[in-house]
Parts: structure tokens; C-alpha cells; sequence
């Protein structure tokens, strides 16, 4: 009886090891990523001086700044990115990581920030939605989905520079 159990237990075994020889490998875990949107203008004007963009046109090409900090206040991450032809940016924060799910979350902890405008007509810092200061994200109830991707969407902004040459006649 006991050579009929050690058979049974062998084949057992043999079978065990024949089927996870081919078995598929582990679905990896879908990542989830942090991305951020918004928008670069140049103020009229007309309103400079106030947060006002009637009038404001999309700056191609400018550059904004990501910053989050952790519950420590030490920067957890820093990267710039480049508006694109609208003066849109989407910044995706690769390798954001949070070491406290809530205190080091993005919508506390990240802002962003101008740096640069490429034109030399509109090349002042504004403070609009705290550009400067560096602009809260707010949650945009969006998700982008991919294959083994989820992207939470943060909006930003809009933020703006100043013209650097206005006409005090044409300002508020």
C-alpha cells in the first residue's frame, strides 16, 4: 500500500511540474500614472495686471515645471515640459512615486509652475492661477486606459505670461 501511495504521489508531482512547465506567464500588474494638463497663454494687454485671459493667445513651445514635495517637504519630483503647438501640455509623471498614499498625494502634493516662453514679446511671469507660486492641480475625473495603463488626469492652469511691452493707455 505504501508503494501504491508513493506512485500516486510521484505522478502527482510529475503532473504538477508538466503543467507549470507550460503554463503562460504572470499577468504583469497594470501601472497607474500620474498625468497633468493644461494650458500656456500669453495675456492681452488689456488686461494685464489682472487674471483675465479674454483676448489671451496659446503659446507654442513654452515650458512649465512639475514639482511635488513629500509629506517631508523635500522635492519627490521635478521635471519640465514643453507646450505643443496650442499651447497645451501633457506631463506625465513617470516614476512619481508617493511614500504616504495620502499626506504625499498629488492633488497636495505636486503644482506647476512657469519657466519659460519662447517669445521675447511674452516672456514675463504672470501669476495667473498661481503660476509663479505654483498652480494646484485639480481633479478632472479623468482616466485614460490602455493596455496594462492607467493614467489619472490632473488639470492645471490655465497659466499665462506677460506681454513685455504694453502700452500703459491699453492696460486695465
Amino acid at each position: 500500500m505504501a508503494s501504491k501511495q508513493c506512485t500516486i504521489i510521484i505522478t502527482i508531482l510529475c503532473l504538477l511540474a508538466a503543467a507549470t512547465a507550460h503554463d503562460t506567464p504572470a499577468k504583469q500588474d497594470k501601472t497607474a500614472t500620474v498625468v497633468v494638463e493644461g494650458k500656456v497663454y500669453c495675456q492681452s494687454c488689456k488686461y494685464f495686471g489682472s487674471w483675465s485671459l479674454t483676448d489671451a493667445e496659446p503659446i507654442p513651445a513654452a515650458k512649465v515645471s512639475v514639482i511635488c514635495k513629500n509629506h517631508k517637504k523635500r522635492v519627490s519630483y521635478y521635471n519640465a515640459f514643453e507646450t505643443d503647438t496650442n499651447g497645451y501640455f501633457y506631463a506625465e509623471l513617470k516614476d512619481f512615486k508617493m511614500t504616504h498614499y495620502l499626506l504625499d498625494h498629488p492633488l497636495h502634493s505636486c503644482h506647476v509652475k512657469l519657466v519659460s516662453s519662447p517669445l521675447e514679446s511674452c516672456n514675463l511671469l504672470s501669476n495667473v492661477n498661481n503660476g509663479i507660486n505654483g498652480s494646484p492641480l485639480r481633479f478632472e475625473n479623468k482616466v485614460v486606459y490602455g493596455k496594462d495603463y492607467e493614467a489619472v488626469v490632473y488639470g492645471s492652469g490655465p497659466l499665462a505670461f506677460r506681454p513685455t511691452n504694453c502700452d500703459p493707455e491699453t492696460t486695465h
